[in-house]
């Protein structure tokens, strides 16, 4: 029995999820897994150095930019009305990445995705993810943990702490769909083969500044602005996380310049051994 779009946003109210099976096309699967093992060979890709990325954990950012297939997955038919739905038409594309969790992978500290975003909880979602299961999600080898309803609580997570949680189990092929309050984190990997999955990631559309700074302002003119104007139009990045990319300052990025940059995640260092 097919479960309808307004059945999974009442199950995301209610509980700060749902997971929408049989979602993706198993061609799309299988030519989304291949350009991921592509990129990661081409582009060097190697595990983050913070316990939050992961230290056995292969991501890739910025998917918009590597292929025609990536294009499919922000405006899937199965997928972009339920979060529409959550936020609004309005919507916008967040950030687009894979996760691929390998062997020996510790568990992802638990977080909201709205936790750097300083509003009084709960709230109506500002923020609308989701993971593609590119591979079966097992409680063996990392399927994202949950703690259902606590998109409702009156706080964040606090970051390190143990939480009671479940396995969003899913087979291949589905999407787990969240609302950004829901405090989550990545599983650990017990067995010998990755799970592997991407991140699309929605934000509600009136995010952003009234006048499309970065894309009304020449790069040529914003590189000769003194250096809090141009985080001021938007070249720096919010709370040590919001606007990278590729993990980088945009000024760094795209006007050469040399701004300093710690990401929130890198502050997550591994324990002493």
């Amino acid at each position: 029995m097919t479960i309808g779009i307004d059945t999974h946003a009442r199950h995301i109210a209610k509980q700060g999820y749902t997971i929408v099976e049989g979602a993706i096309e198993p061609d799309l699967v299988d030519a989304l897994d291949d350009d991921l093992l592509r990129l990661e060979h081409d582009l060097g890709i190697v595990p983050a150095h913070n316990t939050f990325e992961g230290l056995h954990t292969v991501r890739i950012y910025n998917l918009l930019a590597h292929g025609p297939h990536f294009e499919q997955i922000p405006v899937h038919p199965a997928i972009l009305p339920l979060c529409e739905q959550v936020l609004d038409p309005g919507l916008l594309v967040s950030s687009l990445s894979s996760i691929a969790i390998g062997p020996e992978e510790s568990p992802q500290p638990i977080h909201a995705d709205d936790q750097v975003i300083p509003l009084p909880k709960p709230h109506p979602a500002t923020v609308c993810n989701t993971m593609w299961a590119l591979t079966d999600f097992t409680e063996e080898n990392g399927a994202t943990r949950i703690i259902p309803g606590s998109h409702l609580a009156d706080e964040s997570p606090d970051f390190g702490r143990h939480y009671d949680s479940i396995p969003a189990e899913m087979p291949k092929g589905s999407v787990l769909v969240w609302h950004g309050s829901l405090w989550h984190g990545g599983g650990a990997n017990t067995t010998s083969e990755r799970r592997v999955g991407i991140a699309m990631n929605y934000c509600a559309g009136y995010i952003r500044q009234q006048e499309n700074q970065q894309l009304g302002l020449p790069t040529e003119l914003v590189a000769r602005f003194p250096h809090r104007l141009q985080e001021l139009v938007g070249y720096g990045i919010y709370q040590g996380l919001i606007g990278h990319i590729d993990k980088t300052v945009p000024a760094n990025r795209l006007l050469h310049a040399d701004a300093e940059l710690t990401l929130l995640w890198d502050l997550a260092e591994p324990s002493a051994t």
